[in-house]
């Protein structure tokens, strides 16, 4: 059994997934709508969207899509309840927690955490909440 997890992004998926594989390391992959099998399908101005893509980096596998769900208030807000957790050595974490801070937001620093290493909290600027914890 594995677990990935799959991000669904309203337009934006190239980006965030080049911005993950910036900070994570890896090689990215892209399937755009147009190019998919559903192609004739397409709505108007769709084309270029991604249908699918994936991350395999040293340390995750991620996937993505511009094709999400039409979501209410109320999955959004359950949807904003996940967050990701980097389990990485302890030198990796400042620079890791740097990156994908980079024009999102702190929410705990990283710093020494009570049961020993590092731990700090992030959104990045895609709004996707990460936990990094750094261990000897």
């Amino acid at each position: 059994m594995k677990i990935n997890p799959y991000i669904n992004f309203n337009g934006n998926c190239r980006e965030a997934m080049n911005f993950y594989k910036s900070c994570l390391g890896g090689e990215v992959t892209f399937l755009t709508i147009g190019e998919s099998p559903m192609a004739s399908q397409c709505p108007e101005g769709k084309a270029d969207q991604i249908m699918h893509a994936h991350l395999a980096s040293p340390v995750l596998d991620l996937m993505g899509s511009d094709m999400g769900p039409e979501m209410g208030p109320d999955q959004t807000a359950q949807a904003s309840r996940v967050s990701i957790v980097v389990q990485c050595g302890i030198d990796e974490a400042p620079g890791l927690f740097d990156k994908l801070s980079a024009g999102g937001s702190v929410y705990c620093p990283l710093g020494p955490a009570f049961w020993g290493g590092t731990f700090g909290m992030v959104f990045d600027k895609f709004g996707i909440g990460w936990l990094i914890t750094g261990a000897e």
